[in-house]
């Protein structure tokens, strides 16, 4: 049987960043199912016919996006209104979601005067936003 001594101790950094991911991660499965019912169900219309999916499927990038027009980089944003982006919406929050947990650990390192992983935080908070700006892409 475990006793007390053989239970992990938990810091409140790992408590705090555990709790923001956990809702974090549930709010953002939770657009994941609106956003695909409101697409199933036609409550959204899809800035793609199904019907034309068939014919389009099987093409490159390159015909795909001339034959649709569809958006490319973060110009997705503007067609959240239509069933097939929306759940995009999802998608690019669960891939936030640990922007705002690093953000919610700093101030407890702040606090502790632990510099060094509020400079990590910082650092991991740019490499993400960086990388999620896209101004580091190669061509297209």
């Amino acid at each position: 049987m475990n006793s007390p001594e053989d239970q992990p101790v938990i810091s409140v950094e790992q408590q705090r960043y555990a709790t923001w991911l956990n809702w974090g991660m549930r709010s953002g499965l939770a657009l994941l199912v609106v956003s695909f019912i409101a697409y199933v169900l036609g409550w959204l219309p899809a800035f793609v016919p199904l019907e034309d999916l068939p014919k389009i499927w099987g093409l490159s990038t390159t015909e795909y996006l001339q034959q649709t027009h569809a958006p490319t980089g973060w110009d997705w944003l503007a067609q959240t209104a239509h069933g097939d982006y929306a759940g995009l919406v999802g998608i690019a929050w669960l891939s936030g979601c640990s922007l705002l947990c690093l953000l919610a650990i700093m101030p407890i390192y702040a606090r502790r005067k632990d510099w060094a992983f509020v400079m990590i935080c910082i650092a991991a908070l740019i490499v993400q936003l960086v990388a999620a700006s896209g101004i580091l892409s190669s061509g297209q």
